[in-house]
């Protein structure tokens, strides 16, 4: 799906009134779509830690790196993120950090290290979105939400940071979204074979309808 029809849809959506009559065919701002991106993306994550990892703590379930080895291993956060996004292919979405676990989660330019400084300077801010040279891109803050992130990566052999308290900024979400791409188009797929009709395609005939008892 071409960034073009991401905005396209995400402007449809986000036009409905309150009445839910009224459309308006003004698109949103890429500004506005890296916003809700990472909305959806961290929206999900959170459902991930709070309804997954935290609900299945002390079952037998928990959250390993070789999660793969073990059908009583979950994902880690990070690793349920990665493997969500990896299904976009329109823009790339990830997670990077000051202090990685994981070195490919390290910024990929000095604007993207830049972000994720003021973001741990003012979390209040939430959000942050810049132009990167070809790309423009938007970070949102990834909190240490729950005791088992900050244990994950406090306790972490590789860890380069051992001091993370609650509500702390660990990170951020990324999303980096190809100028230019929003002008891509696409063709629809061509529309399926039609096939001969079956018995649940034959119109049901139609009955005359019956007076209730009441009426004579």
């Amino acid at each position: 799906m071409s960034i073009r029809r991401v905005l396209f849809a995400v402007g449809m959506a986000g036009c409905l009134t309150v009445s839910g009559v009224s459309l308006s065919a003004a698109d949103p701002t890429i500004e506005q779509t890296a916003r809700y991106i990472l909305d959806v993306v961290r929206a999900f994550r959170a459902a991930y830690v709070l309804h997954v990892v935290e609900h299945t703590r002390g079952s037998g379930l928990e959250p390993k790196e070789e999660w793969q080895k073990d059908p009583h291993f979950l994902p880690l956060p990070a690793q349920f993120v990665k493997s969500a996004t990896e299904q976009v292919d329109s823009v790339e979405i990830g997670l990077i950090s000051l202090t990685p676990i994981n070195p490919e989660n390290r910024p990929k330019t000095q604007a993207e290290t830049d972000a994720l400084i003021q973001l741990e300077k003012d979390r209040a801010r939430g959000f942050i979105s810049f132009s990167d040279g070809s790309y423009f891109k938007g970070v949102s803050a990834d909190l240490a939400m729950v005791r088992s992130c900050i244990e994950c990566h406090n306790h972490h052999p590789k860890t380069a940071r051992s001091n993370f308290k609650q509500w702390d900024v660990m990170g951020g979400l990324v999303v980096r979204i190809k100028r230019g791409a929003e002008l891509e188009t696409q063709p629809f797929p061509p529309d399926p074979t039609k096939r001969p009709p079956g018995p649940m395609d034959w119109p049901v005939p139609q009955q005359q309808p019956v007076a209730p008892p009441w009426v004579r």
